[in-house]
């Protein structure tokens, strides 16, 4: 079985993050990391509590707690995903540093050559954002902005939140039935 961990910071649209959990949860060990912030947006936009990420397989950490086994470059996953990602997250961890588990797990992942995937959920981008996801993808991570196509016909929110929660999946290597590859 996969190994993951989720991270959900402060941006809006933690509706991804929460989607992503739903799909991945059966299929995925998954470690999820909320930030402060991340859980008072899963009130305000979702009416959730953290307490929402529950289930087989599922750890939920705190995002105090940086001394945690997913901490560790012995700790083998096979991806992280920030998602929402906050531009603070981003500049924290461009920058290198770990003033909490999210960032502390995304420099292991970088440090340790793993898969790091950022979700940014932010518009527009100013020259410091842009210099900070441009530092993050030449240290090896992903960059996959929150960015919906509409080529495939979606017709409601929810689809649109599929989209960029297929493809999160897709980079993951985790079969996915949210959205089919496209065809012309």
């Amino acid at each position: 079985m996969k190994r993951f961990v989720l991270a959900i910071t402060g941006a809006s649209g933690v509706v991804y993050g929460k989607r992503l959990f739903d799909c991945l949860k059966s299929q995925a060990e998954i470690h999820v990391v909320i930030s402060e912030r991340g859980a008072e947006l899963l009130k305000i936009e979702l009416g959730l509590k953290t307490s929402y990420f529950k289930g087989n397989n599922v750890v939920l950490h705190k995002t105090s707690k940086i001394n945690t086994s997913i901490a560790s470059g012995s700790f083998r996953l096979d991806g992280m995903v920030i998602v929402p990602a906050s531009m603070g997250t981003i500049g924290r961890i461009s920058a290198g540093v770990s003033g909490n588990l999210i960032e502390r797990v995304a420099d292991v992942m970088l440090k340790e050559k793993r898969k790091l995937i950022v979700v940014p959920r932010e518009a527009p981008f100013s020259t410091i954002h842009l210099k900070n996801l441009l530092s993050l993808d030449q240290a090896g991570a992903l960059i996959l902005p929150a960015s919906p196509g509409f080529y495939q016909g979606q017709n409601s929110v929810e689809s649109l939140v599929d989209f960029v929660v297929a493809r999160i999946m897709d980079q993951l290597g985790v079969d996915q039935d949210l959205m089919p590859p496209y065809e012309a």
